[in-house]
Formats: C-alpha cells, structure tokens, sequence
C-alpha cells in the first residue's frame, strides 16, 4: 500500500465518493485501486483519516480503464504508472506489453480456429451410429467414440 501523508482539510481535495461518481466507478473499486498503489500521488490523508483525493485522479482513473480495455492487467498498469511517477513517459513500456497482447490474442485465435474446425468436422459428419450401446457409461456415442478426436477437448481457453 503507498503510504499516504496526514494533512489538514483541504476544500480542494475530493472525497472517495466524489471521485467514485465522477469517474463513474464504484467506491470499493477506487479503495482497491489505491491499496495496490495505482493511484499513488493522486492521494492523501486528511488530519481526519479521510481520503483525499487531487482532482488528477480522474485522469489516472480514465487511463487504468482505457487499459484494461486494451486487455492490461492491473499488475502490467501499476508497473507502467511507475514509470510515470519517476516522471519518465511510460510510452515504449505500454508499447512492449501492448505488443505481447497482440500476440496472446493471436494465439487465442488460432486456437479458437482450431475448436472451430473441429467443431465443424463433429457437426458435419454427425451421425449417431448404428447399435449405439445405452449402458450408463456412454453419454454421447458422437464424442465418446474411440475415433473422435480427443485435441478438441486439450485446447487452452
């Protein structure tokens, strides 16, 4: 948790449940944001132990969530905010992790493409063969037959 240093109350600093609103994002969402250090200097103590919160905050926030919209995970996020706070442009570590997205989610394509086929190939030739046993072993003489194929079934998803 980033430590956050006391001060008095300030007119200018924005409670949680304003910045919740404003940003559009339940209270409990910003308190674990900031207790995993991703809103770092945006926030302080109050005298009172309130949160108060810099108005910066809100485009912290808006940066965290386009983010994670691009498939960042909160862990992959803080590192990059790290670089920020040193006051460096985090704009080549975006790049690099960005790039290891793009080939995560090709990867899941060609393994989506793969269920796809195989899936095609069940549903075209489907066809309950003749003297289907009934015993309470087989549930589906289709894909319990010895010769379906069993890589449909390893496929990481």
């Amino acid at each position: 948790m980033v430590a956050s240093r006391p001060r008095e109350h300030s007119s200018s600093g924005l409670k949680i449940g304003q910045v919740a609103l404003a940003a559009g994002l339940p209270i409990r969402t910003v308190r674990h944001y900031e207790s995993i250090g991703l809103l770092g200097p945006t926030v302080e103590r109050a005298a009172s132990s309130y949160r108060l919160f810099d108005a910066a905050v809100l485009a912290r926030l808006a940066f965290i969530r386009r983010c994670q919209r691009l498939g960042l995970s909160l862990k992959e996020i803080r590192a990059i905010l790290q670089v920020h706070d040193q006051g460096q442009l985090p704009c080549q570590e975006i790049r690099d992790h960005l790039q290891d997205k793009l080939q995560e989610i090709e990867q899941q394509i060609a393994d989506l493409q793969v269920l796809k086929d195989q899936i095609q190939s069940l549903l075209s030739d489907w066809r309950i063969p003749a003297g289907s046993s009934t015993a309470s072993e087989v549930i589906c003489p289709i894909l319990q037959n010895p010769g379906a194929d069993e890589s449909v079934f390893n496929l990481p998803l």
